[in-house]
């Protein structure tokens, strides 16, 4: 195990200053697409969190605008985001004579005649917005998962081409060509192992940004049920 371990570090110091540059790029590629992964783990890991902090303070408020009060040193949170967007365009909508009691007529008669249009298009910022901050960085991570390959294939194809300018030159022996295989199937190598995990950890962030906006259409179809509720 020692032995090839030590071949493998030798090949690299060994290889070319293509290959060493093809490598480089893949190791750091590799250490971007980790760097991200972990950056991405603990966005969600927060946003859930701080959405149960949220869905708690809202279900124990009795009012929209103590939850608005109470929420409001909560960090970034989805459900946040689509309340404070939903509310503060209500709250536009009321002016200064309305009342979270549904009281003001004008209001109501505006709902009735034109329904939740501005209400739903709030929310549907609040949802923008959140998605970019959820999908901060994922394109980064794509990229990497497929481009990566390609970088090792170009490595791979140089290695080729060493080995058989090797057998052009007349060392047609198993010496002569087994360096330039062998960095060939390094590149290939460290180029998938570049690309796998950040394939995978990509299709698992778009799967939980996918929950959260269903969970997010779902709490915005409850705010427009709670504000048509309170104008009837």
């Amino acid at each position: 195990m020692e032995s090839t371990q030590l071949d493998m570090f030798q090949i690299i110091l060994e290889s070319g200053l293509v290959v060493k540059s093809v490598l480089g790029i893949l190791i750091l590629a590799s250490f971007v697409s980790w760097a991200i992964v972990f950056k991405k783990r603990s966005l969600v890991k927060a946003a859930e969190k701080n959405n149960k902090i949220f869905m708690d303070l809202y279900k124990s408020s009795t009012k929209l605008s103590e939850v608005y009060e109470k929420s409001q040193s909560l960090p970034f949170s989805p459900y946040k985001s689509l309340f404070e967007h939903g509310y503060n365009e209500l709250q536009k909508a009321r002016g200064n004579n309305g009342s979270e009691d549904g009281e003001n007529a004008h209001l109501k008669k505006h709902f009735e005649g034109f329904g939740l249009g501005m209400i739903e298009r709030a929310l549907k910022q609040g949802v923008n917005e959140t998605n970019n901050e959820l999908e901060k960085l994922l394109s980064v991570l794509a990229s990497i998962g497929s481009i990566s390959p390609f970088v090792g294939l170009f490595g791979t194809v140089w290695g080729i081409i060493d080995s058989f300018t090797g057998i052009a030159g007349g060392g047609a022996t198993l010496d002569a060509v087994a360096p330039g295989i062998a960095e060939a199937l390094v590149a290939t190598a460290i180029g998938l192992a570049a690309a796998i995990p950040a394939v995978w950890f990509y299709n698992h962030y778009n799967a939980e940004n996918a929950k959260f906006n269903s969970d997010m259409e779902s709490f915005g179809q409850e705010f427009l049920n709670v504000v048509e509720r309170s104008l009837v």
